[in-house]
């Protein structure tokens, strides 16, 4: 089983101008072959006909074929997908934390226009002097308003050394900037830390990717050099996309006592029903090495918070649920996005490949993530006044053709869809500077260490009610 975890691979989706998403690699497996419908592919094979005979102009074959190989898959459901040569290789990169790029992360404003959330420190992006709020108009002479946020990250990618200007936006600057950059192989670190108090740590995974146990792991031992004694650790996992599956479960492992079951997942296929423990074997890519066995022993029982929002999903929410149904830990923050299901990928030639939904996720009590996500322990928005676009975001139950919880009913969601609501979140977002993880603004961050000391909380209820919160148990 461990030999063939090593070939696995991610869980999510997120955008840092390259991506990520839950995944397991594997060859395509030769099974017996399903009866063909041959009714139907003669109806397929006539409407080809018709189109090369009849359309307008001519139609590349390849072309055709190809959408439609993309058209079937694209019809399951929101995750599977064909993988053309350039979607294969970018899915490969971002599994190993780098590619080639201006280094940013973006998102979509709601002015139409592409956000940076933040420069990677030591890229392109970050040296000439772009920063967090930065709106993106231009792409050389390309307007990117109105643009899918996968279209401009496709148009930022590129080759090595190759040039790019941006047109910026910049609050409090009265005429627009420009920026020439040179592209360049980005390495992201997925994990950064420090002590935001005197005994008290924060660890950020911002996604999970091949070297994020070996870079928890360091900022651990860093963590506890710095402070010995620490107090009680949070760990953030907001806006956290998801990754290589390895990485989950060697964070959840990092903080539960070895051989615990992490996470399983079911589908169809044998290989598809597993279930996946805190050992090396299913979490170190490398087969003679262990990060965690340096660990400080202290790191089992510190008491621990996890940050969530509606960001966090699959791996996030593998890591959340396994520290929660051991009760190691205190979810806070939002609901989750609900990505409970194993993407595998099937190469279909050397370039090429299919990506598609085969299992589902569990947590280590048989919770279906799928449709739901983690629901957490104390709900707390991201500011004092509200959860800002929190709570305008899609949810994996929001998206067509979802894979359903198998577990458990869809419960309605409040979507808070009313137009007067939206203008009016809307209309705060833009008087808010950007928030920055892990800072003394960060107000998510301040409910977490106010439990972790035994101190009131403010809740997400009627009236911001604030509570007093139980003191953390010293994990054992």
């Amino acid at each position: 089983m461990g030999k063939k975890l090593k070939n696995s691979g991610l869980v999510a989706l997120g955008v840092v101008a390259g991506v990520a998403v839950s995944l397991q690699f594997s060859a395509l497996a030769q099974r017996a072959e399903p009866a063909l419908p041959l009714e139907e592919l003669r109806q397929l094979a006539d409407v080809y006909g018709l189109i090369k005979s009849d359309y307008v102009e001519q139609v590349d074959d390849k072309k055709l074929l190809t959408e439609a190989i993309s058209g079937m898959v694209a019809s399951l459901d929101p995750h599977s997908a064909y993988l053309d040569k350039k979607a294969y290789a970018e899915l490969r990169e971002g599994s190993q934390g780098k590619f080639v790029g201006l280094g940013i992360e973006i998102a979509q404003s709601d002015d139409g226009y592409i956000k940076i959330v933040s420069p990677i420190e030591d890229s392109p992006a970050y040296r000439a002097g772009i920063k967090a709020g930065d709106l993106i108009t231009r792409l050389d002479q390309t307007p990117l308003k109105g643009l899918s946020l996968d279209e401009s990250v496709k148009r930022m990618r590129g080759e090595p050394h190759s040039k790019v200007t941006l047109t910026v936006l910049r609050k409090d600057e009265p005429q627009p900037l420009t920026f020439s950059l040179v592209r360049e192989e980005i390495h992201q670190k997925s994990v950064k830390g420090k002590i935001v108090e005197p005994g008290y740590g924060w660890l950020r995974v911002a996604q999970f990717q091949e070297p994020t146990v070996d870079d928890l792991a360091a900022k651990i031992t860093e963590l506890y050099r710095q402070d010995p004694n620490l107090k009680g650790l949070v760990l953030d996992l907001r806006n956290d996309p998801g990754g290589v599956l390895q990485g989950a479960i060697g964070v959840a492992a990092a903080f539960l006592p070895k051989d615990a079951p992490v996470v399983s997942t079911n589908g169809q296929l044998p290989d598809s029903k597993e279930i996946y423990y805190a050992r090396p074997e299913y979490y170190s890519l490398r087969s003679d090495t262990d990060a965690l066995a340096r660990l400080p022993e202290a790191v089992k029982r510190v008491p621990l918070a996890v940050l969530v929002n509606t960001g966090s999903a699959s791996a996030s929410e593998i890591v959340a649920g396994a520290l929660q149904d051991y009760k190691r830990a205190t979810i806070i923050g939002s609901q989750t996005f609900g990505k409970g299901s194993v993407q595998t990928i099937r190469q279909l030639t050397a370039d090429t490949a299919l990506k598609l939904t085969t299992a589902r996720y569990y947590t280590p009590h048989g919770r279906s993530i799928q449709a739901k996500g983690i629901v957490p322990d104390l709900n707390v928005n991201e500011y004092p006044d509200g959860d800002g676009l929190n709570a305008l975001r899609m949810r994996e139950a929001d998206l067509e053709k979802h894979l359903s919880n198998d577990r458990e009913a869809e419960a309605a969601r409040d979507k808070r869809d009313e137009l007067e609501e939206q203008v009016r979140i809307l209309a705060l977002e833009k008087k808010r500077k950007p928030l920055e993880y892990g800072t003394a603004d960060d107000f998510q961050l301040r409910q977490a260490l106010n439990h972790l000391k035994g101190l009131p909380v403010q809740l997400a209820q009627p009236g911001s009610q604030i509570v007093q919160a139980a003191t953390p148990a010293k994990h054992k």
